[in-house]
């Protein structure tokens, strides 16, 4: 259990439940999956105190299920999102389910190897003083925003421009943007890996046999598109939200004034903007891989038809040559030139001639030609 207390210009960290709520600022509670299934009692106790409200039973089974989609729920009292984030690294959940995507990591000069990648389930619970998030066992993402967030009230960082979280609500949406930054880093690694394939796949000098491998890859990508989806299904759930603060007037309030509201919205709009950003890139993979697919099954094609374009035409050269031998194999006794001491060579005069004619034919016409190259 982390617990920040932001104030304004300053942070304060403690290993306690505060027992009462801040004058200014707003307090942040981290827990770790298995903390919160334990400590939930005491946890109920300190929001009571905090804010005079509690967590509802089915969200505290949602923030305890390891499986559960991203997806935005609320109530009059608080908002709760549930967020998968994506950054590489180890889960503890059955790495065998769905939820874990496949990918692949090339090491230099070996073949591809199978990596997984992380997307277990972030939950946020937003008070009007108090966020509350639920972070699988050693998540990189809590200790990276937390390091992050104890440096922003340092001079560097002001001077750098960075500011605190204005509110639950902005540091909720701070931290779902550094999950999604953790996918578009991965990027470029997908990229390359799916370069090595298609460059496999259309190389016509090698077999491509490591179809388990690529069906895997095509199956990981077509569920982290799920996932993604979910997530911007969640995001724009909690726009409508907002929106929906904004048109009763209540926002100005729950959020910090209109000018608190609205920056949450930009800063929201910017997230789904990410996360439109890893989708259409998922796709753009999807698309690629499935291209690189169909190319090769084409090149195989063309090669199968150069193959029998070159193998007919050695047949066609070679028929007149066997209709000529099986002409003077018959069993007859008067055949022209059969006794004559020049027939012999005549008829393989005349059968190279048809030999070459036809070669240099079917070598106009390109029948040959495409085998050689």
């Amino acid at each position: 259990m982390r617990v920040f207390h932001i104030l304004p210009g300053s942070v304060r960290e403690s290993d306690a439940m505060p027992a009462q709520a801040p004058d200014t600022g707003f307090v942040w509670m981290a827990f770790g999956r298995r903390e919160f299934e334990l400590e939930q009692a005491a946890l109920q106790e300190a929001l009571h105190r905090l804010t005079g409200l509690q967590l509802v039973d089915l969200h505290v089974a949602d923030l305890l299920n390891n499986h559960l989609p991203s997806h935005f729920d609320y109530t009059s009292q608080y908002d709760m999102l549930v967020f998968r984030r994506l950054a590489a690294g180890h889960s503890e959940t059955d790495l065998s389910r769905p939820g874990q995507v496949l990918t692949q990591h090339i090491k230099r000069g070996g073949p591809p190897v199978l990596r997984r990648i992380d997307t277990s389930p972030v939950g946020f619970a937003v008070f009007d003083r108090v966020l509350l998030t639920v972070h699988p066992a050693g998540c990189t993402v809590l200790e990276q925003y937390a390091t992050r967030l104890l440096s922003t009230h340092s001079a560097a960082a002001r001077a750098a421009g960075i500011n605190l979280p204005s509110g639950p609500a902005d540091l909720m949406l701070r931290i779902v943007n550094q999950m999604v930054e953790g996918y578009l880093d991965l990027r470029r690694e997908l990229t390359r890996q799916l370069d090595h394939w298609q460059a496999e796949l259309l190389n016509p000098k090698t077999r491509f046999s490591n179809w388990s491998s690529l069906l895997d890859a095509r199956i990981s990508l077509h569920q982290l598109d799920e996932i993604c989806e979910d997530q911007r299904s969640a995001i724009q759930d909690w726009i409508e939200t907002l929106e929906g603060w904004e048109a009763s007037g209540g926002g100005n309030d729950h959020f910090g004034g209109h000018r608190g509201l609205e920056l949450l919205k930009v800063r929201s709009r910017d997230v789904l903007e990410h996360i439109e950003r890893v989708v259409h890139h998922v796709r753009r993979l999807e698309q690629n891989a499935e291209t690189a697919v169909q190319m090769h099954f084409s090149a195989q094609s063309n090669r199968a038809n150069d193959t029998m374009r070159t193998l007919t035409a050695l047949t066609a050269i070679f028929l007149p040559l066997n209709l000529i031998a099986g002409i003077f194999g018959m069993n007859f006794e008067f055949i022209p030139l059969l006794h004559e001491t020049s027939g012999f060579w005549w008829a393989m005069g005349s059968m190279g001639l048809i030999a070459v004619v036809l070669s240099v034919l079917f070598w106009r016409k390109r029948y040959i030609a495409h085998s050689g190259r």
